[in-house]
Protein backbone atom coordinates (compact mmCIF):
# COMPACT_ATOMS: atom_id res chain seq x y z
CA UNK A 1 0.00 0.00 0.00
CA UNK A 2 1.37 3.73 -0.09
CA UNK A 3 1.06 5.25 2.70
CA UNK A 4 3.46 8.87 3.97
CA UNK A 5 5.98 7.58 5.85
CA UNK A 6 8.59 9.69 8.30
CA UNK A 7 12.21 8.45 8.42
CA UNK A 8 13.46 11.18 11.01
CA UNK A 9 12.50 14.45 12.77
CA UNK A 10 12.07 17.86 11.03
CA UNK A 11 9.77 19.41 9.07
CA UNK A 12 7.38 18.80 6.79
CA UNK A 13 9.66 17.93 3.88
CA UNK A 14 10.64 14.47 6.04
CA UNK A 15 7.20 13.17 4.93
CA UNK A 16 7.58 10.70 2.20
CA UNK A 17 5.43 9.17 -0.22
CA UNK A 18 6.14 5.43 -0.40
CA UNK A 19 5.07 1.64 -0.79
CA UNK A 20 4.78 -0.34 2.58
CA UNK A 21 3.44 -3.38 3.80
CA UNK A 22 -0.28 -3.69 4.34
CA UNK A 23 -1.39 -4.15 7.89
CA UNK A 24 -2.89 -7.51 8.66
CA UNK A 25 -5.61 -7.49 11.50
CA UNK A 26 -4.81 -9.22 14.90
CA UNK A 27 -6.96 -10.08 17.74
CA UNK A 28 -9.08 -7.53 18.34
CA UNK A 29 -8.41 -5.74 15.17
CA UNK A 30 -9.98 -5.00 11.74
CA UNK A 31 -8.42 -3.18 8.91
CA UNK A 32 -9.86 -0.05 7.38
CA UNK A 33 -9.41 0.78 3.67
CA UNK A 34 -8.94 4.43 4.57
CA UNK A 35 -11.11 7.48 2.94
CA UNK A 36 -9.81 10.13 4.92
CA UNK A 37 -7.40 11.25 7.49
CA UNK A 38 -6.98 14.13 8.75
CA UNK A 39 -4.14 16.08 9.89
CA UNK A 40 -4.13 17.23 13.77
CA UNK A 41 -1.41 19.19 15.79
CA UNK A 42 -0.43 16.32 17.42
CA UNK A 43 0.73 14.95 14.07
CA UNK A 44 3.25 18.20 13.84
CA UNK A 45 4.48 18.03 17.13
CA UNK A 46 5.13 14.16 17.20
CA UNK A 47 6.80 14.88 13.22
CA UNK A 48 9.10 17.58 14.40
CA UNK A 49 10.76 16.06 17.42
CA UNK A 50 9.04 17.94 19.89
CA UNK A 51 7.14 14.91 21.49
CA UNK A 52 10.12 12.50 21.85
CA UNK A 53 11.69 12.83 25.21
CA UNK A 54 8.34 11.32 26.25
CA UNK A 55 6.61 9.98 23.53
CA UNK A 56 9.68 8.75 21.12
CA UNK A 57 8.77 7.20 17.83
CA UNK A 58 10.53 4.19 16.11
CA UNK A 59 11.71 5.04 12.16
CA UNK A 60 10.12 4.04 9.65
CA UNK A 61 6.45 5.32 10.95
CA UNK A 62 3.31 6.67 9.63
CA UNK A 63 1.74 9.71 11.34
CA UNK A 64 -1.44 10.26 11.81
CA UNK A 65 -4.63 9.74 14.50
CA UNK A 66 -8.02 10.18 12.64
CA UNK A 67 -9.35 7.85 10.06
CA UNK A 68 -12.48 7.43 8.16
CA UNK A 69 -13.28 4.23 5.71
CA UNK A 70 -14.56 1.02 5.04
CA UNK A 71 -13.60 -2.36 6.81
CA UNK A 72 -11.82 -4.72 4.20
CA UNK A 73 -10.80 -7.30 6.83
CA UNK A 74 -12.13 -8.73 10.43
CA UNK A 75 -9.26 -10.57 12.48
CA UNK A 76 -10.79 -13.02 15.18
CA UNK A 77 -12.64 -12.05 18.45
CA UNK A 78 -14.23 -9.20 16.50
CA UNK A 79 -18.07 -8.53 17.60
CA UNK A 80 -20.09 -6.04 15.95
CA UNK A 81 -18.28 -5.24 12.92
CA UNK A 82 -18.12 -6.98 9.68
CA UNK A 83 -16.63 -6.43 5.97
CA UNK A 84 -18.18 -3.30 4.55
CA UNK A 85 -18.88 -1.62 7.52
CA UNK A 86 -18.03 1.86 7.13
CA UNK A 87 -16.35 3.62 10.64
CA UNK A 88 -14.52 6.29 12.14
CA UNK A 89 -11.74 5.50 15.22
CA UNK A 90 -9.35 7.71 16.29
CA UNK A 91 -6.36 5.23 15.71
CA UNK A 92 -3.18 5.53 14.80
CA UNK A 93 -0.72 5.17 11.64
CA UNK A 94 -3.30 6.57 9.50
CA UNK A 95 -1.64 8.22 7.04
CA UNK A 96 -2.29 5.42 4.39
CA UNK A 97 -4.78 3.56 2.44
CA UNK A 98 -5.14 1.06 4.64
CA UNK A 99 -4.94 1.00 8.51
CA UNK A 100 -4.85 -1.63 11.41
CA UNK A 101 -7.75 -0.40 14.21
CA UNK A 102 -8.59 -2.19 17.11
CA UNK A 103 -12.52 -2.77 17.19
CA UNK A 104 -13.08 -1.49 20.53
CA UNK A 105 -12.11 2.20 19.01
CA UNK A 106 -14.27 1.95 15.94
CA UNK A 107 -17.78 3.61 15.23
CA UNK A 108 -20.16 3.23 12.93
CA UNK A 109 -20.60 6.12 10.55
CA UNK A 110 -24.15 7.61 11.08
CA UNK A 111 -26.51 7.62 8.43
CA UNK A 112 -26.26 11.20 6.29
CA UNK A 113 -22.48 11.64 7.00
CA UNK A 114 -20.22 12.16 4.44
CA UNK A 115 -17.76 8.92 4.80
CA UNK A 116 -14.96 11.44 4.05
CA UNK A 117 -15.78 14.51 6.03
CA UNK A 118 -16.13 12.11 9.07
CA UNK A 119 -12.37 11.71 9.39
CA UNK A 120 -12.78 14.95 10.69
CA UNK A 121 -13.89 14.04 13.83
CA UNK A 122 -12.39 11.62 16.03
CA UNK A 123 -9.42 13.50 18.19
CA UNK A 124 -10.92 17.08 18.14
CA UNK A 125 -14.60 16.20 19.01
CA UNK A 126 -13.73 13.68 21.26
CA UNK A 127 -11.12 16.15 23.05
CA UNK A 128 -13.33 18.86 23.58
CA UNK A 129 -16.45 16.80 25.01
CA UNK A 130 -13.88 15.10 27.81
CA UNK A 131 -12.30 18.71 28.28
CA UNK A 132 -15.99 19.67 29.61
CA UNK A 133 -17.14 15.82 31.31
CA UNK A 134 -14.04 14.68 32.17
CA UNK A 135 -11.48 17.60 33.18
CA UNK A 136 -13.98 20.23 33.70
CA UNK A 137 -16.83 18.06 35.82
CA UNK A 138 -19.19 21.03 34.70
CA UNK A 139 -22.93 20.39 35.60
CA UNK A 140 -26.05 21.77 34.67
CA UNK A 141 -26.36 25.49 35.68
CA UNK A 142 -22.47 26.32 36.17
CA UNK A 143 -20.84 28.68 33.91
CA UNK A 144 -18.64 27.40 31.76
CA UNK A 145 -16.19 29.91 29.62
CA UNK A 146 -14.45 28.17 26.53
CA UNK A 147 -11.47 29.83 24.83
CA UNK A 148 -10.24 29.25 21.53
CA UNK A 149 -14.36 28.44 20.70
CA UNK A 150 -14.07 28.65 17.17
CA UNK A 151 -11.53 26.06 16.42
CA UNK A 152 -13.10 22.32 16.50
CA UNK A 153 -11.95 21.11 20.35
CA UNK A 154 -13.40 24.67 21.48
CA UNK A 155 -16.64 24.22 19.48
CA UNK A 156 -16.94 20.19 20.50
CA UNK A 157 -16.61 21.61 23.59
CA UNK A 158 -19.25 24.60 23.60
CA UNK A 159 -21.62 22.15 22.07
CA UNK A 160 -21.14 19.43 24.87
CA UNK A 161 -21.09 22.27 27.67
CA UNK A 162 -24.50 23.53 26.59
CA UNK A 163 -25.87 19.53 26.57
CA UNK A 164 -25.14 19.59 29.84
CA UNK A 165 -27.13 22.09 30.87
CA UNK A 166 -24.18 24.85 32.00
CA UNK A 167 -24.57 28.37 30.80
CA UNK A 168 -21.69 28.92 28.26
CA UNK A 169 -19.63 32.02 27.01
CA UNK A 170 -17.49 31.45 24.04
CA UNK A 171 -14.28 33.23 24.30
CA UNK A 172 -12.75 33.72 20.65
CA UNK A 173 -10.33 36.36 19.41
CA UNK A 174 -12.29 40.23 18.59
CA UNK A 175 -11.94 39.31 14.96
CA UNK A 176 -14.20 35.77 15.19
CA UNK A 177 -16.89 37.83 17.34
CA UNK A 178 -19.50 37.92 14.40
CA UNK A 179 -18.70 34.03 12.97
CA UNK A 180 -18.93 32.79 16.79
CA UNK A 181 -22.44 33.77 17.02
CA UNK A 182 -23.80 30.77 15.30
CA UNK A 183 -21.67 28.42 17.79
CA UNK A 184 -24.84 27.98 20.19
CA UNK A 185 -23.40 29.63 23.23
CA UNK A 186 -25.11 32.15 25.34
CA UNK A 187 -22.76 35.03 25.58
CA UNK A 188 -20.00 35.17 22.74
CA UNK A 189 -16.52 37.15 24.44
CA UNK A 190 -13.30 38.76 22.34
CA UNK A 191 -10.40 37.34 25.27
CA UNK A 192 -8.20 39.05 23.26
CA UNK A 193 -9.84 42.38 24.82
CA UNK A 194 -8.79 43.29 27.71
CA UNK A 195 -11.38 45.67 28.40
CA UNK A 196 -13.99 42.68 27.19
CA UNK A 197 -12.27 39.55 29.17
CA UNK A 198 -12.53 42.09 32.39
CA UNK A 199 -15.92 42.41 32.03
CA UNK A 200 -16.84 38.58 32.15
CA UNK A 201 -18.11 38.03 35.69
CA UNK A 202 -15.89 34.94 37.26
CA UNK A 203 -17.10 31.51 36.05
CA UNK A 204 -17.28 27.96 37.61
CA UNK A 205 -15.39 26.36 34.90
CA UNK A 206 -12.76 27.46 32.51
CA UNK A 207 -12.36 24.84 29.64
CA UNK A 208 -8.97 25.94 27.66
CA UNK A 209 -7.47 25.27 24.33
CA UNK A 210 -4.93 28.62 23.83
CA UNK A 211 -1.76 28.80 25.16
CA UNK A 212 0.93 32.04 26.25
CA UNK A 213 -0.61 34.92 28.45
CA UNK A 214 -4.30 34.24 27.28
CA UNK A 215 -4.48 31.17 29.58
CA UNK A 216 -2.89 33.25 31.91
CA UNK A 217 -5.32 36.22 32.32
CA UNK A 218 -8.10 33.49 32.26
CA UNK A 219 -6.77 31.46 34.87
CA UNK A 220 -7.88 34.48 36.95
CA UNK A 221 -11.69 34.51 35.80
CA UNK A 222 -12.50 31.25 37.17
CA UNK A 223 -14.30 31.28 40.76
CA UNK A 224 -12.25 30.12 44.22
CA UNK A 225 -13.05 26.43 44.18
CA UNK A 226 -13.70 26.42 40.56
CA UNK A 227 -11.84 24.52 37.97
CA UNK A 228 -9.16 25.45 35.11
CA UNK A 229 -9.37 22.70 32.50
CA UNK A 230 -7.06 22.69 30.01
CA UNK A 231 -5.73 20.77 26.99
CA UNK A 232 -2.40 22.86 26.64
CA UNK A 233 -1.13 22.40 30.40
CA UNK A 234 -0.72 24.26 33.02
CA UNK A 235 -0.54 27.95 32.64
CA UNK A 236 2.86 29.82 33.92
CA UNK A 237 1.25 31.56 36.30
CA UNK A 238 -1.25 28.60 38.14
CA UNK A 239 0.57 29.14 41.54
CA UNK A 240 -0.73 32.65 41.86
CA UNK A 241 -4.44 30.95 42.10
CA UNK A 242 -4.13 28.31 44.40
CA UNK A 243 -7.91 28.14 45.35
CA UNK A 244 -8.77 27.09 41.37
CA UNK A 245 -8.20 23.69 40.54
CA UNK A 246 -6.00 23.38 37.60
CA UNK A 247 -6.90 20.04 35.49
CA UNK A 248 -3.96 19.88 32.84
CA UNK A 249 -5.82 17.21 30.70
CA UNK A 250 -5.01 14.50 27.68
CA UNK A 251 -7.89 12.99 26.04
CA UNK A 252 -8.34 9.53 25.97
CA UNK A 253 -9.81 7.50 23.13
CA UNK A 254 -13.58 6.44 23.56
CA UNK A 255 -15.70 4.90 20.66
CA UNK A 256 -19.27 6.01 22.56
CA UNK A 257 -17.99 9.23 23.03
CA UNK A 258 -17.48 9.39 18.69
CA UNK A 259 -20.59 7.95 17.78
CA UNK A 260 -22.08 10.55 19.67
CA UNK A 261 -20.84 13.50 18.98
CA UNK A 262 -20.55 12.01 15.07
CA UNK A 263 -24.20 11.91 15.53
CA UNK A 264 -24.37 15.54 16.58
CA UNK A 265 -22.55 16.16 13.16
CA UNK A 266 -24.95 14.47 11.12
CA UNK A 267 -27.94 15.72 13.09
CA UNK A 268 -26.70 19.34 12.37
CA UNK A 269 -26.42 20.46 15.80
CA UNK A 270 -22.61 20.68 15.50
CA UNK A 271 -20.15 22.11 12.74
CA UNK A 272 -16.27 21.26 12.76
CA UNK A 273 -15.03 23.42 9.52
CA UNK A 274 -13.44 21.28 7.05
CA UNK A 275 -10.70 23.47 5.32
CA UNK A 276 -9.49 21.64 2.25
CA UNK A 277 -8.91 17.94 1.20
CA UNK A 278 -6.06 17.33 -0.44
CA UNK A 279 -4.77 14.15 -2.06
CA UNK A 280 -2.50 11.94 0.45
CA UNK A 281 0.58 12.36 -1.17
CA UNK A 282 0.48 16.33 -0.67
CA UNK A 283 0.75 16.09 3.27
CA UNK A 284 3.86 18.03 3.45
CA UNK A 285 1.69 20.59 1.76
CA UNK A 286 -1.22 20.07 4.35
CA UNK A 287 1.10 20.37 7.20
CA UNK A 288 2.88 23.45 6.16
CA UNK A 289 -0.92 24.52 5.29
CA UNK A 290 -1.84 23.45 9.38
CA UNK A 291 1.31 24.89 11.08
CA UNK A 292 0.23 28.44 9.12
CA UNK A 293 -3.06 28.49 10.46
CA UNK A 294 -5.92 27.37 8.58
CA UNK A 295 -9.90 28.30 9.06
CA UNK A 296 -10.56 24.29 9.54
CA UNK A 297 -9.56 21.07 9.37
CA UNK A 298 -7.07 19.73 6.50
CA UNK A 299 -8.10 16.21 5.00
CA UNK A 300 -5.87 13.53 3.69
CA UNK A 301 -7.52 11.29 0.71
CA UNK A 302 -5.71 8.17 -0.35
Amino acid sequence: MKAIVIHQYGGPDVLKFEDTPDPVAGAGEVVVRVAAASINPIDIIERSGAMKDFRPMTFPNVLGWDLAGTIVSVGPQVQGFSLGDKVLAWGYHTYAELSAVKAELLAKVPAGLDLVEAAALPLVTTTGAELILVAGGVKAGQTVLVSGASGAVGRSAVFTAKERGAKVIAGVRNSQMEAAKSLGADQVAAIDDEDALNRIAPVDVVANTVRGATAGRLIGKVKPGGVFASVTGAPDNANDFPAVRVAAFLSKQDAKTILHMAEAVSAGKLVIPIERKLPLKDAAAGHAAVEKGVGGKVLLLP
